[in-house]
C-alpha cells in the first residue's frame, strides 16, 4: 500500500471525500438541487486532478520547446555578433569612433535577445496559469451556487411552522441541508488548494486564497444559521 506524503495535498483523498459526500447528499436529498451541486463538485474535483496531471505534462513539453527556442535565439545572436565583429576587424577601423555603430548594434541585439528570452521563459508558466485559472473560475462559481442554495433555508421561517421556506423539509432536515452546504464549501476550497499544489504563480495563488476566504465566509454564515436552528429545536 503506497504511503501518502504529508508534505502536500494529494488529489486522491479529496476525490474520495467528494464522492462520499455526493452519495450521502443523494441518499438524504434525492432529486433536489443540492444533489446536483454535489455531483457537479465531485465531477469538477476529478477534472481538477486530471487537469493537474495534464497540465504538468503540457508544461514539460512547452518548457522543453521554450528552452529549445531560447537556445536557438541565443545561438543566432552569437553567430550574428561574431559575423559583425569579424566584418569590423576586416574593415580595420581607423579610430575608436568607427566602433560606435558596432557597439550600438550589439547593445540593441542584446536587449532584443533578453526580451525574447524572458518572453519564451514565461510561456510555460502562462500556459499553466491559463489552465488553472479556468478551473478556479468554475470552483468560485460553484461556491456561489452553493451559497444560493442555503439562502432560502432561514431558521426564522421555522420558528412558528415546522417546515422550511419550500414547505417540504422539517427543521432536522434543514439542519442536515445546511451542514451539507458547509461540507460542499469546504470541498470547494480543497479542490482549489489542489491547483495551488501545481503552481507557484502569484496570480494562481492569490485566486486560490480568494476562494478559500470566500468559502470560509460563506460557511461562517451557514453555521450561524445552524446554531440558531439548533437553539430553536432545543428550546421548549
Amino acid at each position: 500500500m503506497p504511503v501518502r506524503t504529508l508534505e502536500k495535498l494529494e488529489p486522491a483523498p479529496v476525490i474520495e471525500t467528494a464522492r462520499r459526500l455526493r452519495d450521502r447528499v443523494g441518499a438524504r436529498f434525492p432529486g433536489r438541487g443540492i444533489q446536483r451541486v454535489a455531483q457537479e463538485l465531485a465531477s469538477l474535483t476529478e477534472q481538477v486532478a486530471d487537469t493537474s496531471a495534464d497540465t504538468r505534462r503540457r508544461s514539460r513539453l512547452v518548457r522543453a520547446g521554450s528552452r529549445g527556442l531560447i537556445a536557438v535565439v541565443v545561438l543566432v545572436a552569437l553567430v550574428a555578433f561574431g559575423f559583425a565583429v569579424e566584418a569590423a576587424f576586416t574593415e580595420a577601423p581607423d579610430n575608436g569612433l568607427d566602433w560606435l555603430p558596432l557597439i550600438e548594434s550589439a547593445v540593441n541585439d542584446l536587449v532584443f535577445v533578453a526580451i525574447a528570452v524572458v518572453v519564451l521563459h514565461s510561456v510555460p508558466e502562462r500556459v499553466q496559469r491559463t489552465d488553472l485559472l479556468a478551473k478556479l473560475h468554475r470552483l468560485r462559481s460553484l461556491a456561489h451556487i452553493i451559497d444560493m442554495h442555503q439562502l432560502t433555508k432561514e431558521p426564522e421561517s421555522l420558528r412558528d411552522a415546522f417546515e422550511d421556506a419550500d414547505g417540504d423539509l422539517t427543521p432536522e432536515q434543514v439542519e442536515y441541508y445546511l451542514e451539507y452546504c458547509t461540507e460542499l464549501l469546504s470541498l470547494v476550497a480543497k479542490a482549489a488548494a489542489l491547483c495551488a499544489e501545481e503552481s507557484q504563480d502569484d496570480v494562481v495563488l492569490n485566486t486560490v486564497s480568494t476562494i478559500e476566504t470566500l468559502t470560509m465566509g460563506m460557511s461562517r454564515k451557514v453555521w450561524q444559521k445552524i446554531t440558531v436552528l439548533s437553539e430553536q429545536r432545543t428550546t421548549p
